[in-house]
């Protein structure tokens, strides 16, 4: 059976982190191949905690956002990159664009896993969205030829956003990750820069293991996340 490849894209160091360490883990340990990629550090708008500290300059909060994601990607078994595009504003760049479908192009994922469209909370998360659909977009070529190389059509999904009501997240895909829900805290304790969401997080994926208890009629799912859907699903039968 193929290696089965995993993309994250993430607008900030550590999202990948809370929304999809687990679907992550689960490909890792079942011998598959997973990649992080953050737009940027969040070191301006995403780690209040390092800002608090006396003398504290943005050089050494990249410095140790760096190290905690590279150390919670390790903890997973994946591989960490950031394109350190800068945040709060984040702005994608036509070359920085370019750069992610190459990377895209390389890496060949079955699955990508981004942001929602929508979060009123959050400036960045909606920039980081636009640019992996599009760079996904750009290096499959929307599924045809084309004069430079395309790779096929990999399942895109959208991590559950930290207010999910709030935008226009409908999850319809529940992963079960209780066998690697031991990595996904491991994971969580290295971004010690964040240090108020490894308990939301913890709140969240029991209350939708609860959800999908009651939707699949399993009583061993303890902790899921979820995801909703962008392209279509082809299959034989319902």
């Amino acid at each position: 059976m193929p290696e089965r490849r995993l993309l994250v894209v993430g607008a900030h160091a550590a999202d990948f982190v809370w929304r999809s360490a687990g679907a992550i883990a689960l490909t890792t340990t079942a011998g598959g191949k997973a990649m992080a990629v953050a737009l940027s550090y969040g070191a301006r708008g995403e780690s209040a905690e390092l800002w608090a500290k006396p003398g504290q300059t943005l050089e050494l909060v990249v410095k140790t956002r760096h190290e905690e994601a590279s150390a919670a990607a390790g903890v997973l078994g994946a591989e960490f990159r950031c394109f350190d595009l800068g945040d709060y504003p984040l702005d994608v760049t036509s070359d920085a664009l370019t750069q992610l479908a190459d990377l895209i192009r390389e890496f060949e994922p079955d699955v990508v896993i981004t942001h929602t469209p929508q979060d009123p909370f959050n400036p960045d998360h909606p920039g980081a969205h636009s640019a992996a659909v599009r760079a996904q977009q750009l290096a499959t070529g929307a599924g045809r030829a084309a004069a430079f190389k395309t790779i096929n059509q990999p399942k895109v999904l959208f991590f559950e956003p930290h207010y999910p009501d709030s935008s226009g997240f409908v999850p319809d895909v529940y992963l079960d990750i209780t066998p690697v829900h031991d990595l996904k805290v491991k994971a969580m304790a290295a971004v010690a820069s964040q240090r108020y969401m490894p308990e939301y997080q913890e709140m969240r994926s029991r209350q939708r293991a609860w959800q999908a208890r009651r939707i699949g009629s399993r009583a061993d799912i303890e902790h899921a996340e979820v995801f909703q859907r962008f392209t279509p699903e082809v299959v034989n039968n319902l």
